[in-house]
């Protein structure tokens, strides 16, 4: 089966790093389990709300410079939030940035596992004053 991103989506993804946009693009194409763009640049205010709610260990996400995505797993029409549907998305991304050419981190690999999280690493892709890289 083949999904599309919606309307919603493709507008949750304005001000992210055309790099990643490219890979969620090409990762709806190859999934095994429906995703919607849950949050894409996120201001700080919204971050400050998510470090106080314990959503987030950080004030310096990768989110608020475009850099990074939020999807959730879509079974339904309804998000769900079942780790093995996130781990079948990880496994599309992971291969729609291999053949982008694009570096991209799942936050289901790291300590504090962030499941819906996908990011552009900094090493490669470092924060600048004007909003680009």
């Amino acid at each position: 089966m083949s999904f599309v991103l919606g309307s919603k989506s493709l507008a949750k993804l304005n001000g992210v790093h055309p790099d990643l946009i490219r890979v969620v693009k090409a990762a709806i194409k190859i999934t095994e389990v429906d995703f919607t763009v849950l949050e894409g640049l996120r201001t700080l205010t919204r971050q400050k709300q998510l470090l106080a709610a314990g959503a987030t260990r950080t004030l310096n996400s990768r989110h608020l410079t475009g850099h990074a995505v939020d999807l959730g797993a879509l079974v339904g029409g309804v998000v769900r939030w079942d780790w093995p549907l996130y781990h079948k998305i990880a496994k599309a991304v992971k291969a729609a940035a291999g053949a982008e050419g694009v570096p991209v981190e799942w936050g289901g690999d790291w300590r504090f596992k962030d499941g819906p999280h996908f990011q552009l690493p900094f090493a490669i892709y470092p924060r600048r004053a004007d909003g680009d890289g």
